[in-house]
């Protein structure tokens, strides 16, 4: 956190002779601070701080003309590092305090703004861009509970920063943050966000989250924030009843005032139909982007955006924020990913039509629901193939890469839930049958079309269930250093890195087999078609192994096994089961190992698209 700057002893009088200063919060500017508030029913607005003493009459603001309620005072001499606080007075007479709407840094969720100058901060170059969509790898992070550096402690930003190598040699290239903007507490997912522009000060404030983007930046790795619009707090909000005005006991100014207030997380939901409000969330998605150099936002349910009670979309001014704001992103960042947590597979989420949300891709229901509980089903007869063959298929606006992929998501490991090995197999959730089959969730989820993401610590089988003050137990590292390779060389695949699955990046997927009675499941994959290009997945979701099993190939020729998910240098409970290269005609024979995946690659043959 910024060290606040004493203040000049001087500091009683406005800058009168200063231009006016554009924008909203506190703006430093050569020589002082202007500092700009909303406040459309207040009586008067003062600003207080460590620069006067905590006067409520040595700075009052101006109302500005035609401006619908903003209010704006310069002040010489007020650096960057000063405390301050909104002293309201409200239509009643009541004097409230108030930290700033857009306080780009906060001593903690009921402390004071502190003046944050973003322009100081040094990126010595960085220039990062995501690559292309079919060539994402997500790792999802959880800041407080990822690498705290002491038992008991919370998680910094300065302490994820320190296992970067970690996902480098992983081999994904994107790290999706879970929120980070100031928080009730400590201790938190982050959901509840209590101030929109700060960064959550446990966590290290904003310039730790900059070195953290900067230094992934150098590893190559881009960093997606998850951001919550569709409710604030409901704790530690000050934006509640900011300037003394609210109707029927709600929020006032910066929130429905009737019964589209109400969310499943409080009575806090922003009126997406207010300019004012509109502008303070554009904003602050703008503002993740531009000032912290994130390379792409993720939406919390979005169904709460778009529809009062989670379904359809009554709405209609969430949904014309989300595009509005997701078009500004697009024409300002065009290399920038935005991603919803919608998850009731509508199409127009992603779309960029007239009637589209403007997203680029959606966390995929389809996917993750089918898919676990496959992998969960005790039984095997339990297990419905024609299921899986729909969640790989599965693709919107005709797009494979408009949907992220997954198994374990913060939302999927707790609530009710727990880590696939543990919703395996509850009593050993490290054994054969937990192995064997997360294992195999993952390589379902990395051979499908889509965005795959994975959780921090599925890598190597973390356990139970996601809570916000367990940390990963990273002695698990070493201990699964060989599923921690599994995952490494399906990633590696997964983005080819040797020039040999190609189709693993591509549109096209295509169900060669589904024997609901054997429990195989076969699927090709390919981008253009021919060696280097076509890759054919097989997946055995049975307890015994497959002998001189025949499998419809999409192309005579040799097929170099690429991948078995039963190698022994995996797991020493693994069988290392033979399985081996095939020469096909319209088919070939097989072996394979229970609960395991084997990936083909052709490499001699005439394959094309089909």
């Amino acid at each position: 956190m910024t060290t606040p700057t004493p203040a000049p002893t001087s500091l009683n009088t406005t800058d009168s002779a200063v231009a006016v200063t554009p924008g909203m919060g506190a703006v430093p500017y050569d020589g002082g601070v202007a500092f700009r508030v909303w406040a459309p029913n207040a009586r008067a607005v003062a600003v207080v701080g460590d620069f006067n003493e905590w006067s409520p009459t040595a700075h009052p603001l101006t109302e500005e003309d035609g401006s619908d309620g903003n209010w704006y005072v310069a002040i010489p001499g007020v650096e960057a590092g000063a405390a301050y606080k909104y002293a309201i007075t409200t239509a009643d007479g009541e004097l409230v305090h108030r930290i700033d709407p857009y306080a780009r840094e906060v001593t903690n969720s009921v402390g004071n703004g502190v003046v944050h100058d973003h322009a100081a901060y040094d990126w010595e170059g960085d220039e990062f861009h995501l690559g292309g969509h079919h060539e994402l790898v997500i790792y999802e992070m959880h800041v407080g509970s990822f690498n705290p550096a002491d038992e008991g402690a919370i998680g910094t930003l300065d302490d994820a920063r320190a296992r970067l190598d970690h996902l480098v040699k992983l081999g994904v290239n994107v790290v999706q943050v879970m929120p980070v903007a100031e928080f009730a507490g400590d201790y938190s997912w982050g959901y509840n966000p209590a101030h929109l522009f700060a960064v959550e000060s446990a966590y290290g404030g904003p310039s730790a989250f900059k070195d953290f983007v900067k230094e992934a930046h150098r590893r190559g790795i881009g960093v997606v924030l998850d951001v919550v619009y569709n409710h604030l707090g409901p704790s530690d909000l000050d934006l509640w009843q900011f300037d003394g005005w609210s109707e029927n006991g709600k929020g006032g100014i910066y929130f429905y005032n009737d019964d589209r207030s109400t969310t499943p997380w409080g009575d806090t939901r922003p009126d997406y139909g207010r300019p004012q409000v509109r502008d303070l969330l554009r904003d602050n998605a703008l503002s993740w982007l531009r000032d912290y150099h994130v390379d792409g936002l993720r939406y919390d349910m979005t169904p709460f955006i778009r529809s009062v009670h989670g379904g359809g979309h009554d709405l209609p001014d969430g949904w014309s924020l989300m595009r509005w704001i997701n078009t500004s992103v697009r024409e300002e960042f065009p290399h920038a990913i935005l991603i919803a947590e919608d998850m009731q597979r509508d199409p127009l989420i992603s779309a960029t039509e007239d009637n589209g949300a403007a997203f680029h891709a959606q966390w995929d229901g389809a996917f993750v629901h089918p898919v676990r509980d496959a992998l969960t089903a005790v039984a095997d007869e339990d297990r419905s193939l024609a299921a899986i063959a729909e969640a790989l298929t599965t693709a919107y606006n005709g797009d494979a890469f408009q949907r992220v992929v997954y198994t374990e998501s913060h939302d999927e490991v707790a609530n009710g839930q727990a880590r696939v090995p543990h919703e395996i197999d509850e009593g050993d959730a490290t054994g054969w049958a937990a192995q064997k089959r997360s294992t195999l969730g993952a390589a379902l989820a990395l051979t499908a079309p889509g965005i795959p993401m994975i959780f921090q610590g599925q890598e190597f089988l973390e356990g139970e269930w996601f809570r916000d003050d367990v940390p990963l137990d990273w002695d698990r590292a070493a201990d699964f250093r060989g599923i921690i390779r599994l995952y490494r060389d399906l990633i590696g695949l997964r983005r080819n890195a040797d020039g040999t699955t190609r189709g693993l990046t591509g549109h096209h997927v295509r169900v060669l087999h589904a024997d609901e009675t054997s429990n195989v499941l076969a699927y090709h994959r390919w981008a253009d078609g021919g060696p280097g290009d076509d890759v054919v997945v097989i997946a055995n979701l049975a307890h015994e192994a497959r002998e001189d099993y025949r499998v419809q190939m999409p192309h005579p020729g040799r097929w170099a096994l690429r991948f078995n998910s039963d190698a022994g240098l995996y797991s020493t409970a693994f069988g290392n089961h033979a399985s081996s290269d095939v020469d096909a005609g319209d088919d070939a024979s097989i072996t394979i190992a229970p609960y395991t995946v084997l990936i083909y690659a052709l490499v001699g043959g005439s394959g094309s698209a089909e």
